[in-house]
């Protein structure tokens, strides 16, 4: 790899020739970082380059231009959403990448401050998602809004009413600004591109474009859908608040209903800013989001006032960003596995290597599509880093390193399982093998309709069924039901009592309400909460398939997309013969609501309940179980037929849809005080 010339080593003339084509392959970076929300590099490689423009400017600033990122705040506004103007505007933030560089940068800032006194440093995470304004007037929210280009945002204020650590109202009467970060979870990301892929749809390449392209949705269900969450750090007007430090204004923000990350911390030395980088760049793996850095803020907002800001970002904050957690390692093989829906996964195994304290030899590739975007090939040296620091993905290719003889990647057009020709179905970026008899399919099919949230066949995992399979005695969901004793024998480490318990939990799974029936069929779309909903609207499976795509549709939290994979689903020939297998080795096809106690009374029977907002004498699942024990049906949405809802804590827009509705509204004591009634 050829090294790169030192800026300092840099002609005027040579400077320039590099400005041209550095500041291209920024802005081309930015439009997919900031508006696209899909990075094709990671951002230690934009953050290098950038910073090699800042070094060449700050040398040569005559050649700074007008359109040069380093003058930009963002990306562009190009979406759809509603544009929304700052008064104040929100600014970037400055990056280093060593504890020498922090120092330095401590020492000019005191070296440019009116005041002589040594400064207390704020420090905090740096969340890595995407910055957020939250305007409000007498304590409620009115609008939320992206930063954009620093000036002008998108309007987002639906999308973050769904936002459950976003208060609507405030504790007390205050029309001001606050702005903070919206992110992803790393377990809400994990869930959400395990759903993509399985959907056929791209990945995102992190929590952060995951936030971002969640977020910026045209249609706030999707939002709601996505598990988001914020963390707010800044007030524009503090003198508003009462506050004369950064330390006191995220305590007044906790009070006034803001969720605030609770791990800042106030130092006074060098030693104590250190200490504090080294314990959360050790920690930052069991974080429950993603951090990519630590924030220092100068704590006293007068200061911060009298330091001011440049055109791009504030003087009196710094973001110490990590270095990446990477590891090179060579791609000796791509493997492709077939899922229950057909889709077909390229997975790259890898010489092993240590990252984030495991040992890791394969990533997955998702999709041709993006496995042609990175051109990963046999034989390359990648990088390879964990995506919100839990799943491995390869972040770039070295090409320096890439053999002479490299060509690029065939990816297959035939099923590896089956055989069967591989097709794309509609806009998916997905492979998928289409045929209904592919064994790898039949096998994940099989496992998913034993599992627990599906019939709950306890002892039938996928290796039993794999075994199952590969003998040839079971080649349907039907066929499970017509196991004998004399033939699960056959297994290997199989005994008299095993077989006993494996045909014990097949006889009892017979017998469940038809919801678990409706999961473990493996419906595109259909869902343990979904199975439920449909189950208990239509009675039963027969009745289910006589309804017509549009009185699906209608059912409350189902909607076109769903209804439309259920009747489609429940058109197919095959599945009126699977259904007419299961009837005749008994398994029950009706719902079975709920018994209630024997105590219990008639209250709650065939009343519709929505559960909203935090729980904290119970789980949402026990209060749901004992709702269903007395009859009723708990719904996730509030309509004109919701006869209750019940508020935990920061409840939001059920909460104030319910009231507008004057729907009967519940606090968590008084739910409680009637279950202690009813028992």
């Amino acid at each position: 790899m050829a090294k790169e010339q030192a800026v300092s080593e840099l002609t005027k003339e040579e400077a320039t020739r590099e400005l041209g084509p550095l500041r291209d392959q920024l802005r081309t970076w930015g439009e997919e970082y900031y508006e696209q929300d899909a990075p094709s590099v990671a951002d230690y490689v934009y953050d290098r380059a950038y910073q090699r423009l800042v070094e060449i400017e700050r040398r040569f600033p005559d050649l700074v231009t007008p359109d040069s990122p380093t003058q930009r705040v963002g990306g562009q506004t190009e979406s759809q959403l509603k544009k929304v103007t700052h008064e104040i505007p929100m600014l970037s933030m400055g990056d280093v990448f060593s504890p020498e560089e922090l120092a330095d940068f401590n020492r000019r800032q005191q070296a440019n401050s009116a005041v002589d006194v040594d400064f207390d440093y704020n420090l905090e995470l740096k969340i890595d998602g995407l910055s957020l304004s939250l305007v409000y007037e007498n304590g409620k929210l009115v609008q939320g809004s992206t930063r954009g280009n620093g000036t002008i945002g998108e309007d987002v204020t639906e999308n973050v009413k769904t936002i459950k650590s976003v208060p609507k109202k405030l504790s007390a009467p205050l029309s001001l600004e606050f702005r903070g970060e919206c992110y992803m979870p790393k377990e809400a990301f994990v869930k959400l591109n395990a759903q993509r892929e399985a959907d056929g749809q791209p990945v995102f390449a992190n929590p952060r474009n995951a936030a971002a392209g969640s977020l910026r949705q045209l249609d706030p269900r999707v939002t709601a859908r996505r598990q988001l969450d914020t963390f707010m750090y800044y007030v524009p007007d503090f003198q508003a608040l009462g506050v004369t430090t950064q330390a006191e204004a995220l305590e007044k923000m906790k009070e006034l209903g803001f969720t605030v990350n609770p791990n800042y911390r106030v130092v006074h030395s060098q030693a104590e800013l250190t200490a504090y980088i080294e314990e959360f760049t050790a920690k930052r793996n069991q974080l429950p989001y993603e951090i990519d850095g630590i924030v220092e803020k100068v704590n006293d907002l007068a200061t911060q006032v009298d330091l001011g800001s440049t055109v791009k970002v504030p003087r009196w904050e710094i973001a110490y960003k990590f270095p990446p957690e990477e590891q090179a390692t060579v791609v000796r093989d791509i493997v492709w596995t077939v899922g229950r829906t057909g889709n077909v996964t390229p997975t790259a195994v890898m010489d092993p290597v240590q990252l984030a304290g495991t040992t890791v030899s394969r990533a997955s590739l998702h999709n041709p599509a993006y496995l042609a975007q990175k051109d990963i090939r046999l034989g390359d040296t990648v990088l390879l880093h964990k995506a919100g620091d839990i799943i491995p993905e390869i972040s770039q290719v070295i090409i320096e390193q890439r053999p002479d003889d490299s060509q690029p990647y065939q990816v297959p057009t035939t099923c590896p399982e089956c055989g069967a020709e591989l097709v794309h179905l509609d806009d998916e970026v997905a492979l998928r093998c289409i045929n209904p008899m592919c064994p790898a399919q039949i096998k994940e099919g099989l496992a998913h309709f034993a599992s627990r949230n599906a019939m709950n066949i306890d002892g039938l995992g996928p290796k039993i069924i794999e075994h199952l399979f590969d003998r040839g005695l079971v080649k349907d969901v039907a066929d499970l039901y017509r196991l004998k004793a004399e033939q699960l024998l056959t297994l290997p480490k199989f005994g008299d009592k095993s077989v006993s318990n494996l045909l014990t939990a097949i006889a009892n799974s017979r017998h469940n309400s038809c919801e678990r029936l409706l999961f473990g069929l493996g419906i595109r779309h259909v869902g343990v909460k979904v199975a439920q909903l449909l189950a208990a609207e239509f009675g039963s499976i027969d009745a289910l398939m006589r309804t017509p795509l549009e009185t699906i549709s209608a059912v409350d939290s189902i909607g076109p997309i769903i209804g439309d994979s259920v009747a489609t689903y429940f058109a197919n020939e095959q599945v009126h013969q699977l259904i007419g297998e299961l009837k005749e080795v008994g398994v029950n096809m009706t719902y079975l609501a709920p018994t209630a106690p024997a105590t219990a009374s008639d209250e709650w029977q065939d009343k519709r309940v929505v559960l909203t907002g935090k729980l904290t004498k119970m789980t949402r699942g026990q209060a749901q179980e004992w709702l269903t024990a007395r009859g009723a049906t708990v719904t996730g949405s509030v309509s004109k037929k919701t006869d209750l809802l019940i508020a935990g804590e920061k409840a939001g827009s059920k909460l104030e849809k319910a009231q507008t509705l004057g729907i009967l509204v519940w606090n968590e004591d008084q739910f409680d005080q009637a279950m202690k009634e009813e028992n």
